[in-house]
């Protein structure tokens, strides 16, 4: 295995080295700032007709199978309750064309403190041809109500990673996949191992029941400590034109202690600095039939 493993983080580096003339350095504001302002338009025009503004053309959400955002907000009835959130974790690739954010949001369908539903989304953006932030995938955890504040990280992203775009797109895709399905593999072997091999130090792991994890070592010790294995299949992956920036998404089915339940997972990942793709964010949303 670790010969692929070096095989595959081989091209990653060379795919990073076609360098030319460099765009303009992307800011990681620009993607709170499309949060900020999706956030007001659900308050302003509701859910289904925000989603539908703000929406990517090829945008996914998870209902509970990966479907367009255009198609699933434009056949569906006004959804009732208020929505909002907040980031505290994002980053933007350094040609600004990719990014994404996560933080914990509340919906309430009611008047009653009651009615309130705690979770954590993670949203991908991507600019479009007028350098609009466009929402790529949205999907979300439960958790109950947080005890406290996370911690908040907006890093910019890394100005020598600054590159022209890609002349081969294609490839730095093909990448990420078989990436993707090399942890995949991997997981099927030994999930510990492979987080271990694969997490960024910094991670973030977002499971429905708990709040996010973050930390390699923390994540470690809770997929031991709830016997968490994992078996999983990769659909699709994409990546910035800068090549630092990254996401990939899928099926899993997981089995916790002595349950096994379907799930959707959606994974972003990021070069380090040895050129190697490292998960920066993993997360699970339960396949529930609505």
């Amino acid at each position: 295995m670790k010969k692929i493993i070096l095989t595959a983080l081989t091209l990653s580096f060379f795919s990073s080295l076609a360098f030319a003339q460099k765009p303009a350095l992307g800011v990681v504001d620009k993607v709170i700032k499309a949060e900020d302002n999706f956030n007001k338009l659900v308050a302003r025009k509701g859910i289904k007709s925000a989603f539908l503004e703000v929406a990517d053309p090829e945008g996914i959400v998870f209902k509970p199978q990966a479907v367009s955002i255009v198609d699933f907000y434009t056949n569906i009835d006004k959804q009732p309750g208020s929505l909002s959130w907040k980031p505290n974790f994002a980053r933007i690739s350094a040609n600004g064309d990719l990014a994404f954010s996560a933080g914990p949001y509340i919906y309430q369908n009611g008047k009653n403190d009651t009615d309130k539903v705690y979770g954590d989304y993670v949203s991908i953006w991507r600019a479009d041809v007028g350098n609009n932030m466009k929402l790529l995938m949205d999907l979300g955890i439960q958790h109950p109500e947080p005890e406290q504040d996370a911690v908040t990280d907006f890093t910019e992203p890394d100005s020598s990673k600054l590159i022209a775009p890609s002349k081969d797109p294609f490839n730095g895709k093909n990448i990420i996949l078989a990436t993707d399905k090399l942890f995949n593999h991997s997981l099927s072997i030994s999930s510990l191992a492979s987080y271990k091999e694969f997490l960024s130090p910094e991670g973030r792991y977002y499971f429905p029941g708990f709040e996010p994890i973050v930390g390699q070592d923390k994540i470690m010790k809770f997929i031991d400590n709830e016997d968490i294995s994992i078996s999983a299949e990769t659909v699709n992956a994409g990546r910035s034109t800068s090549n630092d920036l990254a996401y990939s998404y899928g099926t899993a089915r997981i089995k916790k202690g002595d349950v096994v339940s379907n799930y959707n997972y959606v994974r972003i990942w990021e070069i380090d600095k040895d050129h190697k793709w490292d998960i920066l964010l993993e997360v699970f949303s339960a396949v529930e039939n609505e």
